[in-house]
């Protein structure tokens, strides 16, 4: 009998092994993203209270972003920086979650950078 593992439970175990590395600060907290088919989400977590400081996500009720593509990772990208700009935040830590930097992960992390945060 073949063993296989689904993609969701490689993702996770890579997701783990990051976090081992990358810790958010309240100074420097950590952007973190996940993606699904439909949608992207993206927030930045203070880890040392343990709560999100801001958030952001194509799922939003008021929102009429597509997360499903580029250009919506892009503007949840931009979102997610204005954000944490008004909150006083100017630097995070990226935490790709377990997925390549490719695709919609590298657009909202480029569309972040972009709109001036600092990772």
């Amino acid at each position: 009998m073949k063993h296989t593992i689904d993609k969701n439970s490689r993702r996770v175990r890579i997701h783990v092994r990051i976090r081992r590395a990358v810790r958010g600060s309240s100074e420097r907290p950590r952007l973190a993203i996940f993606r699904s088919l439909k949608h992207i989400y993206a927030q930045v977590i203070d880890d040392h209270s343990g709560r999100t400081i801001v958030a952001a996500s194509s799922n939003d009720k008021q929102s009429a972003i597509s997360g499903g593509n580029l250009a919506g990772a892009k503007a949840i990208g931009k979102l997610v920086a204005e954000r944490a700009i008004e909150k006083g935040i100017k630097q995070v830590v990226f935490d790709r979650g377990g997925y390549l930097y490719h695709g919609r992960v590298k657009a909202l992390a480029e569309a972040a950078r972009e709109a001036g945060l600092e990772f």
